[in-house]
């Protein structure tokens, strides 16, 4: 308590004529620039890894079209004055940091959902965080990239007729179940009188 009076009475003398305030902002103990000195609080891209043939999760920040605006849903007034949803897109044919292959895989999964500009876009809303919502819309970006590069593998004949086999007896037994269910509702008709 006296060091704040200290510093409190070492701002004071220190003013120039008239002026009783500090010229900076007050900061918290437990404000951010003093729990991480050495840390900046700015949206950097890391550098690219060394690994140019497979993707490593890097996605470079300057390609990407970043935008924030009103997230819908409950929030009361915090839905109405701060920009949550964020909203990321990039033009495929352009990003140099996917190969080709999957650039044509990304192409046919995202058919319906790319632009007559031929970008894809990814959205979030998840939080009422603006850089959680970003975090969560990178990691879509990489799901849907690390998902076009695995092979899909063909199932063996066994596995293929086990398959079959289950798909055929599903289907009997919804028949089954449409079968019986019409049963009880034309049970359930009284009997036809002619007139």
């Amino acid at each position: 308590m006296l060091n704040i009076y200290r510093n409190l009475l070492k701002v004071v003398t220190e003013a120039p004529q008239g002026r009783f305030y500090s010229s900076t902002p007050y900061k918290s103990a437990i404000s951010l620039e003093n729990l991480y000195p050495n840390s900046s609080l700015k949206l950097t891209t890391p550098s690219k890894p060394p690994n140019d043939d497979k993707f490593t999760g890097y996605i470079p920040m300057d390609q990407l079209d970043i935008t924030y605006s009103r997230s819908s849903g409950p929030g009361g007034q915090n839905v109405n004055k701060v920009n949550t949803k964020v909203e990321v897109r990039f033009q495929l044919n352009s990003a140099t940091w996917i190969s080709e292959d999957v650039k044509s895989k990304l192409l046919e999964k995202f058919k319906n959902k790319i632009t007559k500009d031929g970008f894809v876009i990814f959205r979030s809303d998840l939080t009422r965080h603006q850089q959680l919502n970003l975090a969560d819309c990178l990691e879509k970006i990489r799901a849907s990239v690390r998902a076009c590069l695995v092979e899909d593998t063909e199932p063996s004949e066994e596995t293929a007729e086990k398959i079959r086999r289950r798909n055929e007896k599903a289907v009997r037994e919804r028949l089954a179940l449409k079968r019986m269910r019409s049963q009880v509702k034309n049970d359930r008709r009284g009997p036809e009188m002619d007139l």
